[in-house]
Parts: structure tokens; C-alpha cells; sequence
């Protein structure tokens, strides 16, 4: 019995980055000797074992078979006679597919250490067509190594999974895994880029990719069209090393320009209440979770009041606040306003341009908070007009702060 580093681990390590877990093949072993060494089965479709002190995974060398449609539709094989070059053989990549012996020995037979050194992500074989969250995966693979280029025959057969349907049985939970791993990345927006070039992004996200080729303003550069402006205020999310809900509401928050008439174009009025009905649209397609999907809607139907160049009224200001809940939710509301100030800066010429009184959502809440909604409401005849004297307070407070 044999044991090897596989996969992620080598090839982190061959690129002089830090390795955040290991992961293990087994050659020549059986199910019974791992049991017989103290190793706790937890494999579900294959035999993968946890080591009984570093609890790390060691899975015996396997094969694999289409055998149906979509990423579960395959059929493994285990057996001490599987050599390591047929496990590394149903990996993605080449890079993915080096190996590591205990005593430093690297086994490369598809090449990988070369493609490492030409930063090129490549498929090890005609299998990767078998396939499709492979798609999805070399995309964020391209997001994480955004100096890798991917070769054009491993583009071609990406195309070939998307124009065979087979994307189409990708299940929600597998595409927002992906997805959300992407988005985590230093560059978020070539795993968009990569989608698009294979067609899989009209596929999975049809609404995101309307808006490539849709001018914006024309007081903003005209090279820079809807599409490439999300692109861009989604790498500021990544500079700023902005949380998963962050990002996920700025991929999604100008999708109701999409749909701008014609005859409106280069304004986009109203697009945010066009937008809202898209984002749950894509949220129930990708079945995010609940933090993400809160955060994308109340973006997509305020970022345009809460980074508007004019000045906002008092009780329009308010009025965002009660409506997003900042009162009760001030952490999600600072969410928020990470996510507008991205939709800002997300334009040629505009990275680092200051914002007009960037704190002032953040004055207006504090004042605001002045407000005791609890005796207002004690003390007031009617019941239906609670709310509206606790706004009106409130207001007031935040004109008087406007003033000051």
C-alpha cells in the first residue's frame, strides 16, 4: 500500500502557496486495511477514509465512467490493481493532476509542472468533457489564477458541454458552491469573463449577461458598458476583501438594465424596480443563502438613492433607512453601503474618486437613533399613525443634522 499527496496540496506548494488542507490517494489498499490501521470510513459513492490522528482524507485510488447525464452521472471503481496514473487520469487539470510520494518524489505523467511553469490552466483528457461543473470550476480556477490563461482546446470543450446541454443538469447547490468560491476570489470578475466566453453565463445567469454591450450614462465612458461596469465594481469588492453577500449583491445589482427600452437608453430610470424582480428570479435558480439574497435585493432597489451625486431630503433618507431596516439591522445596513460605494467606484477614472459625504446614511442613522420610537408610540391616540410620527421625528433629526 501505497500513499501520495494529491491535487490541490502539490500543486499550492509548487506555486509557493500556502497550503490550506491535503488531500490523499491510497494505491494498492484496500478498504479492510485502512479499517485495520485505525482510518474512519466517511465516503458515501467511493471509499474515502479520515486519518485517525490528523483526521485529514484518504481516498484509495479509483477510476471512473459516465454512465449518465449531468455531474452525478458516473460510476466508480475501486480496487488495489488502480495504479496512481488512472487515478490522476479522472482529474481536471493537469495542474491538479501531479503527485506527490512521501518521500518528495513528484509523479507528473500529464504534464502539469510544465503547464504550472506556462500558467495554463489545461484539461488532463477527452473525459473532462463528461463533465459539466468542470466548467464552472475551471472558471474560478481562472478567477484564482487570474495570470493563468486557459488553453484553447480546454475552451472548446467547455463550449461543447454548454452547447450540448449538459450545464443544464448542473443542480443549484453545485453551481452556487462554485460560484460563491469564485466570487471569494482576488479576481471575481475573469470567472464571469470565462463563463461568457464558453457561453455557460447565458446559461446560468441570462440576466447577468444581458447587460454586456448595454451602454450606461453618457457622462460615464462609453467604453465602459453595463456589463463591464458590474465587472469592474466587483473586483473593488475584492480589493476591499468584502464579505460573500457584499459581492454576490454587486454581481446582481443593476440587472433591471437589462431591460431598459430602447428609446430610454443611455439613462436607465427606474431600473432598480426592474432589477428586484430578476434578482429573485436568479436567487431562486441559485438557491443562495438567505444573507446573500436579502442583501442582493435591497441593493438592487437602493444603490441608486443612496449614492445619488444630488443631494437626498431628510425624509428620503429616512425612508431608505426604515425600508432596509438599518434601525434593527445595522450591520447589514453597512453591508449596504459597502456595496453602493462599489457600484460607484465601479467605473473608468472613478476607482478611487472620493464620495460626496460618504459617511452620511451613517450620521442620518445615528441621529436618527435619537429618536425614543417606544414613547412616541405610548403616547399617541392612534395606533395608525404611530409610524408616521416616528418618521417624522426622525427626519427632523436628520434635517437638523443636514444643517449642521
Amino acid at each position: 500500500m501505497q500513499i501520495y499527496t494529491v491535487g490541490g496540496a502539490v500543486r499550492d506548494a509548487l506555486l509557493g502557496l500556502p497550503i490550506s488542507d491535503r488531500d490523499y490517494v491510497v494505491v494498492g489498499g484496500t478498504p479492510e486495511e485502512m479499517l485495520a490501521k485505525g482510518y474512519r470510513p466517511v465516503g458515501k459513492d467511493f471509499p474515502v477514509f479520515l486519518h485517525p490522528e490528523t483526521h485529514e482524507e484518504y481516498a484509495l485510488a479509483r477510476t471512473e465512467r459516465k454512465s449518465g447525464r449531468g455531474y452525478k452521472g458516473f460510476a466508480f471503481y475501486s480496487a488495489p490493481e488502480v495504479s496512481l496514473e488512472d487515478d490522476l487520469a479522472r482529474r481536471d487539470l493537469t495542474v491538479n493532476a501531479i503527485a506527490q510520494a512521501e518521500d518528495g518524489t513528484l509523479i507528473d505523467p500529464f504534464g502539469g509542472v510544465a503547464d504550472l511553469k506556462a500558467r495554463v490552466l489545461r484539461h488532463v483528457s477527452p473525459a473532462f468533457a463528461e463533465d459539466p461543473v468542470r466548467v464552472l470550476r475551471i472558471a474560478r480556477f481562472a478567477a484564482r489564477f487570474s495570470t493563468f490563461s486557459v488553453a484553447p482546446e480546454t475552451l472548446a470543450l467547455m463550449r461543447r458541454l454548454v452547447e450540448d446541454g449538459e450545464i443544464d443538469y448542473l443542480v443549484a447547490e453545485r453551481i452556487w458552491q462554485e460560484i460563491a468560491k469564485g466570487l471569494m476570489t482576488e479576481h471575481p470578475s475573469r470567472m464571469i469573463a470565462i463563463l461568457r466566453e464558453c457561453g455557460a453565463l447565458k446559461r446560468l445567469i441570462p440576466e447577468l449577461d444581458a447587460l454586456f454591450g448595454v451602454p450606461q450614462r453618457s457622462d460615464y465612458h462609453p467604453e465602459v458598458d453595463t456589463g463591464v461596469h458590474v465587472m469592474m465594481a466587483l473586483d473593488c469588492a475584492a480589493r476591499h476583501a468584502y464579505a460573500l453577500p457584499v459581492r454576490f449583491a454587486v454581481l446582481l445589482h443593476d440587472l433591471g438594465k437589462g431591460l431598459t427600452p430602447q428609446a430610454d437608453l443611455p439613462r436607465h430610470t427606474g431600473h432598480e424596480e426592474r432589477g428586484v424582480p430578476l434578482v429573485k428570479a436568479v436567487c431562486a435558480r441559485l438557491r443562495p443563502p438567505s444573507e446573500c439574497r436579502d442583501l442582493a435585493l435591497l441593493v438592487a432597489r437602493h444603490h441608486g438613492n443612496i449614492r445619488r451625486s444630488g443631494g437626498l431630503r431628510a425624509g428620503t433618507i429616512v425612508g431608505i433607512l426604515e425600508q432596509t431596516d438599518a434601525f434593527r439591522r445595522p450591520e447589514r445596513f453597512e453591508r449596504l453601503i459597502e456595496a453602493c460605494d462599489c457600484d460607484y467606484h465601479g467605473r473608468l477614472g472613478w476607482e478611487d474618486k472620493p464620495i460626496p459625504d460618504p459617511h452620511l446614511f451613517q450620521r442620518a442613522l445615528d441621529a436618527a437613533r435619537d429618536v425614543d420610537a417606544g414613547e412616541i408610540a405610548r403616547n399617541c391616540r392612534f395606533p395608525e399613525r404611530i409610524a408616521e410620527l416616528i418618521h417624522s421625528a426622525r427626519a427632523a433629526l436628520v434635517a437638523r443634522m443636514l444643517k449642521e
